[in-house]
């Protein structure tokens, strides 16, 4: 019988364009996930985001995202998870990138861990701009304080049943197969792959929060939000953009 892993691999259906052909680089889930979305001046986007990456819109509309999940079972091909490093709550601020149409992706204005050394691994291995965040969360709950910066997260929701019928900016809005880095002046991409996201009904009980970054500030109720239990991701090394 195939392995979970071959499963995963073996469902590409729903993906907008095809993965790696040589082996993936990293293990790991992404569960209980809340996603808040806001509308966006493209202006105000254009400005914190690199010039070389052009920004995805929806009729449009630009669009950024604050996804509270809890990261589960990372770790290299080969080699196991450490419980310790590997499972940790994060907090990711992304917004969309088209690139061209050849990837449409995501690209990160914002991470925070749960844990310092799980933030300081990541940052070190993936080069994204992780941070150490003070984070509590349970059952539908999840409570972020960044003093760093004073960005906070307080919020409480209730989910019900799966939706039964994607529209297409749910789709746009979630179903993306590629993370965007800028390092040292460069533009690299990482692909990813997960089978397609399940995605539940959810209703905010409580939300207070506040983020700014740049001219764009999060401190009001999204104007569209999911969750979902999680997928199980595998991920490549990541790869040079050639502009």
């Amino acid at each position: 019988m195939p392995s979970e892993i071959e499963k995963i691999l073996a469902e590409t259906i729903h993906r907008p364009f095809e993965y790696p052909a040589h082996k993936w680089s990293y293990y790991q889930e992404w569960n209980n996930a809340l996603f808040l979305h806001w509308k966006v001046s493209l202006e105000d986007l254009s400005e914190i985001v690199p010039e070389d990456l052009r920004i995805d819109t929806f009729d449009g509309n630009a669009y950024i995202s604050l996804v509270a999940f809890t990261m589960q079972k990372i770790r290299p091909r080969n080699l196991p998870a450490i419980k310790t490093i590997s499972d940790f709550d994060e907090i990711n601020v992304r917004t969309y990138i088209d690139n061209k149409g050849k990837k449409k992706g995501v690209y990160f204005l914002h991470i925070e861990a749960g844990k310092h050394l799980s933030a300081l691994i990541s940052k070190r291995i993936s080069g994204l701009p992780y941070e150490k965040s003070d984070i509590h969360r349970s059952k539908n709950y999840y409570q972020s304080a960044n003093r760093k910066k004073n960005f906070f997260l307080d919020t409480s929701f209730s989910t019900t049943d799966l939706l039964n019928t994607k529209t297409d900016l749910d789709r746009w809005l979630t179903e993306r197969y590629c993370l965007y880095l800028d390092k040292n002046n460069t533009i690299y991409c990482y692909d990813i792959h997960h089978k397609e996201w399940d995605v539940k009904n959810v209703q905010l009980n409580k939300l207070k929060l506040d983020y700014k970054i740049g001219n764009i500030h999060m401190n009001q109720a999204p104007d569209l939000l999911h969750y979902s239990d999680g997928v199980k991701v595998l991920a490549w090394n990541k790869t040079k953009v050639v502009l």
